[in-house]
């Protein structure tokens, strides 16, 4: 297996390679391509946030570059290249201001069911400064970016807006839990989903507004997962207890069913810190839910949707628990 090391240098020279290859396009003022479809709204600075497409310089389908459902099985340097070649246009909004223009594109955007033919122009070139960026660019923790700039101008063509997300966008009068679970039930994927959220498109009128990108991934996988366990307490439990077992992208898991009548979830994770010694953490809920954010963030609500998917699958409850070893801290 690569170090950290190893692979922060190779995501480093494919990160100068795109570079490279793209010069003519990323020393202009604009940039025109084919969106995933992709929105990003970014936390820091709420409740005022930037917000903007983002465009690879090139055209045809790059469903891939932004669906995470698609990256099973795919190295840590594929998902990096595939998120370094968007460019990310910006401009900044209050979270509650949800009119305008910008804004309506961006749904417009964010409800496309295939790549949408885009052009952007921005107030200055795209910014893709490694030495300054690089720490940012690739932490572990968070996805790693490409070149951004202030969004001037942006249109976008080849539209053809997902049926059942244009439903729940267009019904005002139905709680964004709601929505999140119709989409879920009516086969909408979870990118899409967490991606129509982020720009305000679902929940009551009066309550709709911007969500930071990495809290509606959070807040879709937690709405989610807590209906199905709910759901799940119907369903007769296991018989014997279970072990599975999962790696990819330097992440183990041990996933243990227990029978039992009554849902419970734990999670418990291990990781190497920067200076190499071994730290813990570990979240737990009962049947009454979680009562404080997970110190394991955003993973807690993948982990526990993931084994509440699979109790669903098979029509069955139990009692779980996950062990996460992340065996490279920082890339």
């Amino acid at each position: 297996m690569s170090s950290p090391a190893d692979i922060k240098k190779r995501l480093e020279q494919n990160w100068i390679k795109f570079l490279k290859a793209n010069s003519a396009k990323l020393s202009l003022d604009a940039i025109d391509g084919s969106s995933p479809p992709s929105v990003f709204v970014g936390r820091y600075g709420y409740p005022k946030v930037r917000i903007g497409p983002m465009i690879p310089p090139v055209h045809g389908d790059t469903t891939i570059l932004d669906r995470s459902e698609m990256w099973i099985g795919k190295s840590i340097e594929e998902i990096a290249n595939y998120r370094l070649s968007l460019v990310r246009g910006l401009f900044s909004i209050n979270v509650h201001d949800t009119n305008g223009r910008y804004l309506e594109n961006m749904r417009e955007l964010a409800m496309s069911d295939r790549p949408a033919e885009s052009e952007a122009t921005f107030e200055k070139k795209p910014f893709a400064d490694i030495e300054l960026e690089k720490e940012v660019r690739f932490n572990a923790e968070a996805a790693p970016f490409g070149p951004a700039a202030p969004l001037k101008t942006f249109k976008a063509s080849s539209l053809s807006a997902d049926p059942r997300i244009e439903a729940a966008h267009y019904d005002t009068d139905l709680r964004a839990s709601d929505a999140i679970m119709e989409l879920y039930r009516r086969g909408v994927e979870t990118s899409s989903i967490h991606r129509v959220l982020s720009v305000g498109m679902l929940g009551l009128k009066k309550n709709r507004k911007l969500v930071p990108t990495r809290w509606s991934i959070s807040a879709t996988d937690d709405t989610i997962s807590s209906r199905l366990a709910k759901k799940n307490e119907a369903n007769p439990s296991i018989d014997l207890f279970e072990i599975m077992q999962y790696s990819h992208l330097a992440n183990y898991y041990s996933i243990i069913l227990i029978p039992d009548d009554v849902w419970s979830f734990e999670m418990i994770e291990s990781w190497f810190t920067g200076n190499g010694q071994i730290a813990t953490g570990a979240d737990y809920e009962d049947a009454r839910g979680l009562d404080h954010y997970p110190t394991s963030a955003g993973a807690y609500f993948a982990a526990r949707l993931a084994v509440a998917e699979h109790l669903a699958r098979r029509r069955r409850k139990a009692a779980a628990i996950v062990l996460r070893e992340k065996t490279i801290s920082a890339i």
